[in-house]
């Protein structure tokens, strides 16, 4: 009769500890797939604001040259009233 038991109770308790790790696994990888998205939203907002409160280098030297051909078509303007008038 004991014998009985322990072999339905050994290959049971293998079962249930089998489903037990599974559960467990697939609430890892759904906490962690959570995290990862979360940790992507949260560099996509910090990129976003980096982006949006420095500007690049490249935008700052065509700035740059604009200004510089402003002031100098400005100067020119003045130059040429100047000889004329």
């Amino acid at each position: 009769m004991e014998k009985q038991i322990l072999q339905f109770l050994i290959p049971g308790i293998g079962l249930i500890s089998g489903l037990i790790a599974t559960y467990v696994s697939l609430q890892n990888r759904a906490l962690l797939a959570e995290v990862r998205r979360e940790l992507a939203e949260l560099e996509n907002r910090l990129m976003l604001r980096i982006n949006g409160t420095y500007v690049r280098g490249s935008e700052c030297q065509l700035r740059e040259a604009l200004i510089q051909e402003r002031i100098d078509a400005f100067m020119d303007g003045k130059n040429r009233n100047a000889a004329g008038g």
